[in-house]
């Protein structure tokens, strides 16, 4: 796991996904600082989303130090274990 107090946290997403939408709330709801890249604004990204998760556009994909992953479809018990935080907010 890792700690997202030490390692950068980038989440690739898209405006209009609510799976993105919910794993940005399930962060800040926890203090986790994140910086948020729309794939449709930036190619480059995009085709690095599709890199990673082997041809597929999966938002929201996340990249946490160098490893990355997908939460789609969100489910809150991965993205808390991926990221080793707490499930529930405190």
């Amino acid at each position: 796991m890792s700690d997202p107090a030490n390692a950068p946290l980038i989440v690739y997403g898209t405006h209009w996904c609510a799976d993105c939408f919910r794993v940005k709330t399930f962060l800040k709801e926890r203090g986790v600082t994140f910086e948020e890249v729309d794939i449709e604004d930036d190619p480059a990204s995009e085709d690095l989303v599709i890199r990673v998760n082997d041809g597929k556009r999966r938002v929201p994909t996340l990249k946490v130090g160098e490893r990355y992953f997908a939460c789609s479809p969100f489910r809150a018990q991965k993205l808390a274990d991926e990221l080793g935080l707490p499930l529930n907010k405190k």
